[in-house]
Order: C-alpha cells, then structure tokens, then sequence
C-alpha cells in the first residue's frame, strides 16, 4: 500500500509502515506548534518531513525558509539568520533582515543544527526562549513569532551549556527518520515514482528491482534518486536491467547482510512475480514481458518457489 503526498509542491510516496507511522506523528507534531527536531542518516528525508510539518500546521499560509547551518560559516550563517545593520561590517551598506525576520508567522528549517557555534546556539536559544534577537550590528532587538524546526545527522549527546539548553528546547518534540535500509518497502515505490517522473515510458525489469533491494543505499533517499535518474538517462530500451543501474559505489555485501538480503530478494521476485500476474489477468507471456523475462524463466520460478495457485488460476495458466 502506496500512499502520495505533496508538502509545498515538492512530491512524496511511503509505502513501509515505518514511514506512513512517521507521517501520522508529523500530523500531531505540526498540531503542537512547538519546535521539532529531526535526526537520521544525511539524504534520508528530513527535509521533505520538515516540510511535512509546516504542511500540516496552521503556519502552512505563511513562508518556509530553510537554510543548511553548515553549508556557511560561522559569520556568514549570523548575518544569513539574524540579519544585520547598515554599516555592521565592510559591504553592509543597507539594512537587512535575516531569515527569521522574513518567516515570522512561518517556520524556518535547520538542517545540520549541531554545526551552530556556542555564540549561535545561544542566540537562537534567545529566540525559542523569548522570540527576539538582535541583527549584527543592532543595538535595539528584533520581534519574531516563528517555529523551528531543525535536523541532524545524529543524536547530539555531551552537549553542554547554551547547547545543551539549546537541544533540550529543539527536542520537545522529536522525530527519527529512517534510513532506507530500515525500511526496504519504500525502496521499490520511491524508484518507480522517480522513474516515472525522469521518463513516464520507461519500467523496472525484475532484475534491476533485485538490484536495487540488494544494494545498501548508504546515502539513502537521495543516493536512489541520483542512481534512478542517472539510469534514466542512459537507458537505451523501454526497460531497465540491473546492468543499467548506475550506483555511486559497487558496493558489496558483508556476510550478514548477504544472507538476510537473499532471502529478502526472494520474497521481493515472488511478490513480483503475483503482481505481474495479476496484471496480466493470469496470463504468462503477457506477466513475463511485463517484468522483463522469458516465459519458460517465469514458469521455472513459479514452479521453483511453488507458488500457491488456486484451480481457477491454474486453468487460466495453463
């Protein structure tokens, strides 16, 4: 079970119970109106959840602004957040507000929040504490009325002082996010909808499926959409085969991983396998074009994983 979503025009699909929990605690999340703070893997998805929680709060007229904290440096990402003052350093010839200042009534997103210094973590902790701060330069503060929310890529533990302060605000309310390889269901859904949106006329074979449940995806959501594009474009037929993927790294498996991932591939062919024949109305040929294999391959791995098959379906197989 597939379910869709759009949070502030960017597109989203969960199919594991993982991820669909996830969305019903960012529905009570956005509700609460206070700050949230997301952790998982980089590339997982925290951004398109932070929007998620924008989406469904009352805040969803207003702007979100969103801004990576170690994307900058430290005095760059101060006068990027809190504004500055005409004159407060070489080149500020006007006054500018920050991108608190610009979403007061709207939500702004902190990805990479462990990389605030100690002087901006206390900055900011003033804002969830009293809703002001002052611009670079100012000598009056500044009034916001916004909500945070911020991601990292992990746990933030022996943070003390003003961060430590400052986490125990951001994780009133806190969320994990998944990696993909904790939830394998999304795996299959999130490529077929990436595909269709590089190349509506192109599908999957069942081999490049196996492929793409065999890899680790260490980069996650993100590494599966580079990878799925990438094939799109060097695709030279209608269906993609495992030796058209194109991963970042040939990554192989450990021993632990192999032996769960064979049987999870198994049970993903099978659950292919139904599938094609329930869409071809039972009928062989038509399922093995469909999944990209030749009839006498498909009737040796119905037969080789004795799949039950009622006496209807038997004689429309036949």
């Amino acid at each position: 079970m597939q379910e869709h979503y759009q949070f502030l025009g960017v597109d989203a699909v969960a199919a594991s119970p993982q991820m669909r929990d996830l969305f019903r605690q960012v529905r009570d999340a956005a509700l609460s109106g206070l700050p949230v703070l997301l952790v998982g893997e980089p590339g997982s998805g925290k951004e398109i959840v932070a929007r998620a929680i924008h989406h469904y709060s009352v805040r969803k007229p207003q702007a979100f602004v969103d801004l990576s904290c170690a994307a900058l440096p430290d005095e760059l990402l101060d006068a990027e957040l809190f504004g500055h003052e005409r004159g407060a350093f070489s080149g500020a010839n006007a006054m500018k507000p920050g991108l608190l200042e610009l979403a007061s009534q709207g939500s702004v997103f902190l990805d990479d929040v462990e990389s605030l210094n100690e002087r901006l973590q206390a900055k900011l902790s003033r804002v969830l504490d009293h809703g002001t701060f002052y611009r670079v330069g100012a000598v009056r503060p500044t009034r916001v009325d916004v909500r945070l929310i911020a991601a990292s890529n992990g746990p933030l533990p022996g943070i003390e002082g003003t961060g430590k302060h400052l986490f125990n605000q951001l994780s009133q309310t806190a969320l994990a996010v998944p990696s993909l390889r904790e939830r394998p269901e999304d795996i299959e859904a999130l490529a077929c909808h990436f595909l269709a949106q590089q190349n509506p006329e192109l599908r999957f074979a069942a081999d490049a499926m196996i492929a793409l449940y065999s890899y680790r995806w260490p980069g996650n959501v993100r590494e599966l959409r580079n990878a799925v594009l990438r094939s799109a474009l060097m695709s030279k037929g209608p269906l993609l085969h495992a030796d058209d993927i194109v991963f970042n790294i040939k990554q192989p498996l450990g021993l632990e991983a192999s032996a769960g991932t064979e049987r999870g591939v198994e049970g993903v062919e099978q659950a292919m396998i139904r599938r094609a024949l329930a869409e071809a109305g039972g009928h062989r040929q038509r399922a093995a074009d469909s999944l990209g294999i030749s009839k006498t391959t498909l009737c040796r791995r119905i037969r080789g994983y004795g799949l039950s098959l009622g006496l209807e379906e038997h004689r429309r197989l036949a």
